[in-house]
């Protein structure tokens, strides 16, 4: 008898060592290909019965020519690569990974919004300057006395939420959709929120609804001096609203791991703003989220082969479906659009 076959279409910056060792501890002919191109995924997987999928394009135009495929496991939370309802017409498993650095993403977020808060880059430059006390002249203000404010409440959001609670004053989120709400965390419509946070921390998903949202006008609404974090994605931001925000001192800072076109080019004004902190979005990157990345997708398939069902789907064979509604930073570097996490 044969034995299965997995293929990995492309990691980006991640080691596929660990998922292939795992695929092929479980029996199978685990395979990379290392490229997003439908030709060569098509020459590696044409007898594959399950994909693993980084950010390559996952058509019905692919899938016609992967005949055997049961099998779509994503290297992300965000699974917007692949044409969900073409999976689901054909009776495929789609599983996606939402875990895998939903801790890491939130303590990006908090160590952001605590640099800003503290003044430490400001304070660093000073000292690498050679000043000390007297040159550095901004007095912190004490975040127990301050509001952080979450819009969106999906996993990266809920963790933030009960990690800074014993640091903030008070925890506020805006989340429509959002079902169970902890008794620690207020809850407050959008107007509300944005009126009331002194820290504001995006993890809501890009939609027409809300690219561009944090804009002049919802940035006039924060309180004077307050802080702006976005782990989420970069086309949340009107990048212009924001600088001229920071120049006005509306916003005492903010702190990007995403932009809106990325990487920046490199005279782009958010690389040289002062009050800007910012991270090459790595706010998902420590050693387990790696290791998450390639292995999750691996026990996805291994699952579904050993016991009929991926550990986490998101497509179901025989269950109505509906377009791809990607979950967050969110979160490897990725093209792609993504979904509260």
């Amino acid at each position: 008898m044969s034995r299965p076959v997995a293929v990995i279409t492309e990691t980006e910056e991640l080691d596929p060592g660990p998922g292939l060792r795992l695929l092929t501890e479980a029996g199978f002919d685990a395979r990379f290909v290392g490229s997003r191109d439908p030709e060569a995924i098509a020459a590696a997987a044409h007898d594959a019965d399950a994909l693993i999928v980084g950010y390559a394009s996952v058509d019905g135009a692919l899938l016609d020519r992967l005949p055997k495929v049961r099998m779509l496991a994503t290297m992300s939370a965000g699974y917007d690569m692949i044409d969900t309802a073409e999976a689901a017409r054909r009776g495929l498993w789609v599983a996606n990974l939402p875990d895998s650095a939903t801790e890491d993403v939130a303590v990006h977020a908090l160590a952001q919004a605590l640099a800003l808060l503290r003044n430490l880059p400001q304070a660093d430059a000073a000292v690498r300057g050679g000043g000390w006390n007297s040159d550095f002249t901004e007095v912190p203000r004490r975040a127990s006395e301050l509001t952080l404010g979450l819009v969106g409440f999906g996993r990266i959001a809920r963790t933030l939420a009960r990690i800074a609670a014993p640091v903030f004053g008070r925890v506020v989120a805006h989340d429509p959709h959002a079902a169970d709400w902890p008794e620690d965390v207020e809850r407050a419509d959008l107007d509300t929120l944005v009126a009331e946070a002194d820290v504001l921390s995006l993890h809501t998903p890009s939609t027409e609804r809300t690219r561009g949202m944090v804009n002049g006008p919802l940035l006039a609404r924060m309180r004077p001096g307050g802080i702006l974090v976005n782990v989420s994605r970069g086309d949340l931001i009107d990048a212009d609203a924001v600088l001229d925000a920071l120049d006005s001192g509306r916003l005492a800072g903010a702190a990007l791991d995403v932009f809106p076109t990325e990487p920046p080019a490199a005279d782009d004004r958010l690389r040289r703003h002062p009050r800007l902190l910012l991270s090459p979005h790595s706010a998902f990157r420590t050693d387990a989220s790696l290791r998450a990345y390639v292995c999750g997708p691996a026990r996805n398939v291994i699952a579904w082969w050993t016991t009929g069902r991926p550990n986490t789907p998101v497509v179901t064979p025989g269950t109505p479906t509906t377009a791809a509604v990607p979950t967050a930073p969110a979160l490897r570097t990725a093209p792609t659009q993504g979904a509260p996490a």
